[in-house]
């Protein structure tokens, strides 16, 4: 494998790479904007004076991993460049019930449009990195690594992938131009065997992309090998045989030129330690972006008249 795809292959790419802050971020977060405010917040209209001012904090309600926060002056300048905010903290820093994560000045007209939007960009974001803090915690010593999937919300794809960064895990491909992953539809659809998959899929991807294919038994591991996969993906495999899946890769190339191991399929934090104990690369947790409750935050405010 080239040492681009072992790069890729691996998760390798860092946030840098992976940019959060697109040009398509500002639309995105007019969208959501437009969502809540719709024709305008009529009961701030009715009961706060359009010269009001405030001071807001945000507040953490439960302890956790903070993800997110430089969405906060973003989303505050669509709703009024008059907002001005100053962060305590930053994201991938572990808060506490009570600490400030940052305050807001002007407006209070603004600051109550663009409360309920920040707050759920914001918990979405933390509530990610924290789960995914967890996985990544639950596995320490054993040398795998927890990786996302495509099992995410429509349009935030992005942010909650680099939420999973923060959180300290790593990015799966982040869509299907990405990189080549061969799954059992390709495989029953295309009437495939996964080694015909694998060597149709390097001729026509390149050597650049990664090519992961998804093994069902080990006789099927066993027959993909020769095609020479970067990463074989034995899903939902019991532990016992997830353990002999590692050793048949090892065997058939040695521990260093060989395909990565992904597990992968119905992942929990319960049994995430011993999949990570038979010597997998990666673990594909779904549930870091689909099943991470929500980061309980908080705005409160404290008014003042002008």
């Amino acid at each position: 494998m080239s040492e681009k795809r072992l790069s890729r292959a691996r998760g390798d790419a860092s946030p840098g790479e992976r940019p959060l802050f697109t040009e398509s971020i500002g639309k995105r977060l007019r969208v959501a904007l437009d969502e809540d405010l719709g024709r305008g917040d009529i009961t701030s209209e009715a009961l706060i004076p359009a010269t009001a001012t405030a001071g807001a904090a945000i507040m953490a309600r439960q302890s956790g991993v903070l993800c997110g926060l430089p969405l906060a002056p973003m989303l505050l300048g669509l709703v009024d460049e008059r907002l001005q905010f100053e962060a305590s903290s930053a994201d991938g820093v572990r808060v506490e019930r009570g600490d400030v994560l940052g305050t807001i000045r002007g407006p209070l007209r603004g600051i109550l449009a663009a409360e309920r939007t920040m707050l759920n960009l914001l918990q979405r974001a933390s509530g990610i990195a924290t789960l995914t803090a967890q996985y990544v915690a639950a596995c320490e010593g054993t040398g795998a690594v927890i990786v996302d999937t495509r099992k995410t919300t429509p349009g935030w794809r992005d942010l909650e992938k680099y939420a999973v960064r923060i959180g300290g895990g790593r990015n799966h491909r982040m869509g299907l131009d990405d990189a080549v992953l061969i799954k059992d539809n390709h495989l029953d659809g295309g009437g495939l065997t996964a080694a015909e998959a694998v060597r149709r899929a390097r001729q026509a991807a390149g050597d650049p992309a990664f090519i992961e294919v998804e093994v069902r038994t080990l006789d099927d591991l066993r027959a993909v090998l020769p095609a020479e996969p970067d990463i074989v993906m034995p899903d939902n495999f019991p532990v016992e045989q997830l353990r002999e899946a590692v050793k048949i890769v090892k065997d058939h190339r040695g521990d260093r030129d060989r395909p990565l191991i992904e597990a992968s399929g119905g992942v929990t934090l319960e049994t995430v330690r011993s999949i990570a104990l038979t010597g997998v690369d990666r673990i594909a947790v779904g549930a870091l972006t689909h099943s991470a409750p929500a980061l309980d935050i908080a705005l409160d405010v404290v008014p003042k008249r002008g």
